[in-house]
């Protein structure tokens, strides 16, 4: 503990200290913990900076106390036979929030360099500015400063620009998405999108009853563009669901003759296209043109979210339409999101000031290093064993088995040594991508890139093919 006084509060390392125990406690049993005169004398500090340790846990419900018997860590839920009967996203979901695990599949690029520091100082002086108001103007669409800030940002000439009756802002992605789904009125209907694709999305997409089509990406990580018109002479699509500029997890993205070649495709089958935006912040070239600039705008919805270049503390979802406004206004207002209009004018001021696009050079300069160390460490350990798609930007990297390898079992066997992966079925509905892995270098926590790459290494020999 005397180490730990020079950069630290010492209650910080008692903390931590205890969070290592009650990790390493792990089970659904609860377990009892030192008590507060052992842990003093252990650690050589005061009983009163243990106290304020426990109560910090206790506050996050890791440990609770009982009255003459001491402090004792919360039961954690268990896993019995994990995977087993069960579906392998909520078992990813599940796993990847216990204590200790590796997270060699997150994609939280924003996690590495967030900018709630000063989100949260822009809020507090703009609290000061403006003080609460017993009757404030509702406004369902979404903070009107935040509005007029992104219809700038998306504005690129006088001929293709966007003004804030043009944007609608929500709760979250999911939430943004699910009115879309419902304006268009896709359910039963046809809907192209690229394959891999977010799990998220296709998640979305299938529980509300949408048809997915899948285009699939082909081996060296192109798109077949012929594939795509089969699709439309053969299928009544309503709408093609497509990538700016960084297609993910894939991390490509279409040249500029392959936008223009889409784009008069789609002009010509007179398909609406919904651009998915989340990712064009991160592309490792911020002047790469979007797919929309040469899209028909009388067809054209856009949609993002601020979470994965600002961080958790802006999960706020949008679109940009220039169409069916009263449908949308209707919607919206039904939705009754609840945002706070203060955050919603800080992350305007970060927009209009310039800071987010500050912020954005070194995170997507720093998302460029954590990428480069995995890709290296890829080829070094697993060169003969992976084929690496190098992407062209955001957090994460698509890779493919050069044999056929059960995947499924290749994330059991990881996650049994507390490393989590994301396996390629994950981003289809129709089976596709089953020798591929989404992987990531964000947060494999205290341990050795080098020893956890070593570990998938030998998941991939010892696991059965397919």
């Amino acid at each position: 503990m005397k180490g730990a006084r020079d950069n630290d509060f010492v209650y910080q390392a008692v903390y931590r200290y205890l969070a290592t125990l009650i990790d390493d406690a792990g089970g659904s049993a609860a377990v009892r913990m030192p008590s507060l005169r052992q842990l003093a004398d252990r650690l050589n500090v005061s009983i009163s900076t243990v106290q304020y340790a426990y109560s910090l846990l206790e506050k996050e419900g890791r440990v609770y106390s009982i009255a003459k018997s001491g402090y004792y860590a919360q039961a954690l839920f268990s896993m019995d036979a994990t995977g087993s009967g069960s579906d392998l996203l909520e078992t990813v979901y599940v796993s990847a929030r216990r204590p200790g695990m590796c997270l060699l599949s997150a994609d939280e690029p924003a996690s590495l360099q967030p900018l709630d520091s000063p989100l949260l100082t822009l809020e507090r002086e703009l609290l000061r500015q403006y003080p609460r108001q017993p009757h404030t103007l509702v406004q369902p669409c979404g903070e009107l400063e935040l509005r007029v800030a992104l219809a700038a940002r998306y504005t690129c000439s006088t001929a293709d620009c966007w003004h804030a009756d043009d944007v609608y802002i929500g709760a979250d992605l999911r939430g943004v998405l699910e009115i879309l789904i419902s304006v268009l009125e896709l359910r039963q209907a046809a809907v192209i999108v690229e394959s891999p694709c977010d799990w998220v999305i296709l998640r979305l997409l299938e529980s509300c009853g949408v048809r997915v089509i899948e285009w699939p990406s082909q081996a060296e990580g192109g798109f077949d563009l012929p594939a795509l018109e089969s699709l439309l002479k053969q299928e009544p699509v309503r709408l093609i669901l497509l990538s700016s500029v960084l297609s993910m997890p894939l991390g490509s993205g279409f040249t500029q003759d392959h936008q223009q070649a889409i784009a008069k495709m789609l002009e010509r089958y007179g398909v609406w296209v919904l651009e998915n935006d989340c990712y064009s912040e991160l592309a490792e070239r911020s002047d790469s043109r979007r797919l929309r600039n040469w899209l028909n705008p009388a067809r054209l919805l856009v949609f993002s979210t601020f979470e994965k270049f600002i961080g958790a503390e802006a999960p706020f979802g949008f679109v940009l339409s220039r169409h069916w406004r009263h449908e949308l206004q209707r919607h919206f207002l039904l939705r009754a999101f609840r945002l706070s209009p203060i955050r919603q004018k800080a992350i305007a001021r970060l927009l209009s000031g310039g800071r987010l696009d500050q912020h954005l050079c070194v995170l997507r300069r720093m998302l460029g290093e954590r990428r480069a160390l995995l890709i290296q460490v890829l080829r070094e350990r697993l060169g003969d064993t992976l084929q690496v798609f190098e992407p062209q930007g955001g957090a994460t990297v698509w890779v493919r088995s050069l044999r056929p390898v059960d995947m499924t079992n290749v994330f059991q066997r990881l996650l049994n040594q507390q490393i989590i992966v994301a396996p390629g079925e994950l981003f289809s509905l129709q089976g596709l991508h089953a020798d591929h892995l989404r992987l990531s270098a964000l947060n494999h926590g205290e341990r050795d890139l080098q020893g956890v790459i070593g570990l998938l290494g030998d998941a991939l020999r010892l696991s059965p093919g397919h």
